[in-house]
């Protein structure tokens, strides 16, 4: 369980102003010393995260952060950190002091409420000071799952503990379905796996490996081969597979392999609907054909990784996109949890698969983009449109591809 992706872990973040107690409740809670605890304010400087599995959800990881309060030059770097955590939160606790309710709590509890983040509020240090019958009335009243706790002797954590799976979205309990609602049991499914300088040594990338789980949890059946056998393949099956599922760089060539009939998509695509927004997606490559020489266009990468000779994101795709529009863009590119506050000079964003994040953080990244009137699209589809195989591509799903034609008309 603690070798879960963190993509596929529900994320849960604490927040609350400096000293109220919300690393003490991230050590009682995982029953660990996970975080410094002091009396001094602002001991905890940067994010600690500490995945577990949290019965009956099942793999979770908790996310410590700063005081949202925290002032000074450092300060307002940790709280610049802290809300970048605010991106990947699938479920918000946020934490008070007793009777410590203030415009600092109203203003994350807005946040949240803005971003249909699940919250729950914890009033801490309560054997100090309790919360007054007013305030929570008011906030259970707004249904708010409101807990008490006393982090350092351990007390209301069993309460705690309820409010978090009762409070879990249920779209974590049901996770979305990588590729089992295109097949059906009994079904052969084509993976065709490039073994090129970015495969990782000795095994096979993250979504791929995701997906053949998913073939095989739907009682259905693979066969694995590289871009070169696929052709050979198809002539010693016996009957057609029902789908054809490729790494977007070996599109071109396995789109030319795959007879017309038989659907035929990425693992790229397939995860911008698993981690993200494949409609929208859509729309956004559509606006690759609006990109002229000299506009700015960024690259976003969830995993953190030496680009090498020829790497997808720094070199294949500006290649195809600068052929596309007969010129020269100019690309930025951001890694790991960093990406823009300000958007505006960006024409277009191309999104990795994010295999490596949670959909939260994907999804939080397009309302982020559509707030700032910019289309957003990922590598997969980039490639597709870019190679003149979009509507191929989306082949396997019927509603999507019939929206793009009626967009495009």
């Amino acid at each position: 369980m603690q070798k879960t992706p963190k993509g596929l872990r529900l994320h849960i973040g604490i927040f609350g102003r400096r000293n109220v107690g919300k690393s003490s409740l991230l050590n009682a809670l995982t029953r660990q010393t996970v975080s410094i605890v002091s009396d001094v304010a602002g001991t905890t400087t940067d994010p600690v995260e500490k995945p577990m599995e949290l019965l009956p959800i099942g793999p979770v990881v908790f996310i410590d952060t700063a005081g949202v309060d925290d002032v000074g030059i450092l300060g307002d770097m940790r709280t610049a950190r802290t809300k970048k955590i605010f991106n990947r939160s699938d479920l918000a606790i946020i934490v008070a002091a007793g009777n410590g309710w203030s415009p600092f709590e109203e203003e994350l509890l807005k946040e949240f409420t803005d971003r249909n983040v699940p919250v729950i509020i914890v009033f801490n240090k309560v054997d100090l000071e309790s919360p007054g019958p007013e305030l929570t009335q008011k906030l259970n009243n707004a249904k708010y799952a409101v807990v008490q706790t006393v982090a350092v002797k351990a007390q209301g954590l069993f309460d705690l503990r309820e409010a978090i799976i009762k409070q879990t979205p249920q779209e974590i309990i049901n996770s979305p379905a990588i590729i089992s609602d295109l097949i059906q049991p009994g079904d052969m499914a084509i993976l065709v796996v490039p073994i090129d300088k970015e495969a990782p040594k000795g095994r096979l990338i993250l979504p791929q490996v995701q997906t053949i789980r998913d073939i095989l949890d739907s009682d259905a059946y693979c066969m694995v081969v590289k871009e070169r056998e696929l052709r050979d393949a198809f002539q010693k099956l016996n009957s057609k597979p029902a789908i054809v599922i490729t790494d977007s760089q070996a599109f071109l060539k396995v789109a030319d392999d795959t007879p017309n009939d038989i659907p035929m998509t990425s693992f790229s695509i397939l995860f911008a609907r698993v981690k993200g927004n494949l409609s929208e997606f859509v729309r956004g490559a559509m606006l690759i054909d609006e990109l002229k020489p000299g506009d700015n266009v960024l690259i976003a990468e969830s995993c953190s990784h030496h680009p090498i000779t020829d790497d997808i994101g720094t070199v294949k795709i500006p290649r195809w996109l600068n052929q596309y529009v007969g010129g020269k863009i100019n690309f930025s590119h951001t890694q790991g949890h960093d990406f823009p506050e300000d958007l505006q000079k960006y024409k277009l964003i191309i999104h990795c698969g994010s295999c490596m994040f949670n959909r939260r953080e994907v999804l939080s990244r397009i309302m982020h983009a559509k707030r700032a009137g910019i289309p957003i699209t990922n590598y997969g589809l980039t490639i597709a449109y870019s190679l003149g195989i979009f509507e191929r591509a989306l082949s396997p799903f019927p509603g999507v591809l019939e929206m793009y034609r009626k967009l495009k008309k």
